[in-house]
């Protein structure tokens, strides 16, 4: 999540973003007195360690160190941007709460906890509604399809009503009209700054994005980019906010320095990418697809988040683009976010294993292969299928709201079926003990999202590989892995999971999140040891211009 000094932002005031939209109905009455506080938000605030969000930037130009005051400027506005979509007018939240809780408020973007099923943690607010504020508050999942508007689907437009009450729609770039010209402004000037001629191009076509929702080209340009130190994730990237539909993306930005050498390492695995679809464990018609052989992965640290990837648990790796023909055509990148990971690492998984690992399988819990198992969850994002076999279209629009968590399970999944067959072809070093240990570690850490489409993936691979016997619980309350079992189960969660995407079956996700997406009482309170222990379940970060030293 946020971090708890609350990023250091300095924020343009969300009440300049808002478009006051008539006859919609609001979460919260604007004159509504301050809500009863329903929680003690300071014992919430234990739930995350707070880590120092910085890198070596002594070997960068002074150029490349003005573009990154201009990068988390330009963030800064995303920051904005995310909270209206998230929630809505900050301002009129922060201004009914008191200084004590808005520390809180600013890590959640709002009145729900991301870490507790996104429930309200102030008294006076209802549930958090699935579309989040992409949608009219009391639109119906039938009055949308019915309404059949020409942009309701895209991912870059909000849904409105107009003085009737009619259903329309505003772009992005319409609605934030002066927010975004902003931005793309900041991007402007920090491309006259960039002597990598691909990472000058990449900031000029992303800035004519943002002004008009037309990301493909720079995309495209993203990809090509191969020498640049720097680098700059900036739009509405990701659609996990809209749990709704799952059709509406959301703004956010990740500030990045590229280290060379750990990069260096990590080029090999890229070329691997059409053997290991074409070995994938599932018949060939859920693999047909060829993924793009321009895609490639870094290792960076990350020196700024904002936006939706600062909310929730806090993201430690990122595969983009998400544009299916981005994908086909190129690839995706691959962007391990190693200090973050590291912090995690350090002090979430470590301390965890501690308790819920058995003591005998304790020395395999490794950074190397918590480091191996995210990658590898990030290239098998690009495996698999993108497009339903059976004339359903995208599985991204067959699955609608089910698609996200399904795609992490896929990528979790895969993931470690790849590290399990790269090891056994001689492309990897280590002991798959390690990676298993560690997966299994790394599930008791990323089930306490809760709700969330990450949280949701983990507890269905932890349920299927209980069923399987991949693991068992001691007596002691510890959990020991047989690694044989794990291995069956992989192949076949791998082949249910595919065999879902190629199909389009979106009834047939839902019953398998119905029977496999929850936490059972004996994992709920093992997962309150770790609470009692004082084990964080995410981090929050001091970050910004002055922690850089800029």
């Amino acid at each position: 999540m946020k971090r708890i000094v609350i990023l250091g932002l300095a924020l343009v005031c969300a009440g300049a973003i808002i478009q006051s939209c008539k006859s919609e109905k609001k979460p919260v009455d604007n004159n509504e007195q301050l809500p009863e506080v329903e929680i003690e938000v300071k014992d919430s605030l234990k739930n995350y360690a707070t880590v120092t969000l910085n890198s070596d930037i002594s070997h960068l130009t002074d150029k490349e160190k003005a573009m990154l005051v201009l990068f988390i400027e330009a963030s800064q506005i995303m920051d904005d941007l995310f909270w209206y979509e998230a929630y809505g007018d900050k301002a009129e939240l922060l201004a009914k709460i008191p200084n004590r809780f808005k520390t809180y408020a600013e890590i959640n973007y709002g009145p729900w906890d991301r870490l507790n099923d996104m429930k309200p943690f102030l008294t006076g607010f209802p549930d958090k509604p699935k579309g989040a504020n992409f949608y009219p508050f009391d639109m119906s999942v039938e009055e949308f399809e019915q309404a059949n508007l020409p942009e309701g689907k895209s991912p870059y437009t909000f849904v409105r009503r107009d003085e009737t009450g009619k259903l329309y729609t505003i772009p992005y770039h319409v609605h934030f009209k002066d927010q975004i010209a902003k931005a793309a402004s900041l991007l402007r000037k920090a491309a006259t700054f960039s002597e990598d001629e691909g990472l000058k191009n990449y900031l000029e076509l992303r800035a004519k994005a943002l002004e008009t929702d037309e990301y493909f080209e720079s995309d495209i340009a993203w990809m090509n980019m191969k020498t640049n130190r720097l680098d700059f994730v900036v739009g509405p990237i990701e659609n996990y906010e809209d749990e709704l539909f799952g059709y509406k993306t959301a703004h956010e930005a990740y500030v990045l320095i590229k280290d060379m050498e750990w990069s260096k390492k990590l080029e090999k695995y890229a070329a691997l990418l059409p053997d290991l679809q074409k070995n994938l464990p599932v018949d060939d018609k859920y693999k047909a697809e060829s993924p793009g052989t321009d895609s490639d992965l870094n290792a960076y640290d990350v020196v700024y988040y904002a936006g939706d990837c600062n909310a929730g648990g806090k993201t430690i790796a990122i595969n983009l683009p998400n544009d299916e023909r981005v994908q086909l055509e190129k690839g995706t990148r691959r962007l391990q976010l190693k200090n973050a990971m590291k912090a995690k690492f350090d002090k979430i998984m470590l301390p965890i294993s501690e308790i819920l690992i058995d003591e005998s399988q304790r020395q395999h819990v490794k950074f190397d292969a918590f480091f191996a198992n995210v990658m590898f969850h990030e290239v098998a994002h690009g495996l698999g299928i993108k497009n339903t076999i059976n004339g359903k279209g995208s599985v991204r629009e067959a699955l609608k709201e089910q698609n996200s968590h399904l795609e992490e399970g896929k990528a979790d999944i895969l993931g470690l079926y790849m590290v399990n067959q790269l090891l056994k072809d001689g492309h990897l070093e280590g002991q798959k003990e390690d990676f298993m240990v560690t997966f299994l570690a790394g599930i008791f850490r990323s089930v306490r999202f809760g709700a969330s489409a990450h949280g949701s993936a983990n507890m269905i691979c932890f349920n299927y590989f209980q069923e399987k016997g991949a693991f068992k619980r001691t007596k002691e309350g510890t959990y020991i892995v047989d690694f044989v079992k794990m291995e069956q189960a992989m192949n076949s969660l791998s082949a249910v999971i595919l065999k879902l995407q190629g199909e389009g079956d979106y009834e047939g996700v839902k019953k398998l999140t119905k029977d496999k997406g929850h936490i059972s009482s004996q994992l709920q309170q093992d997962l309150d040891r770790l609470k009692e222990a004082g084990i964080p379940d995410d981090i929050v970060f001091e970050q910004g211009i002055k922690v850089l030293g800029l």
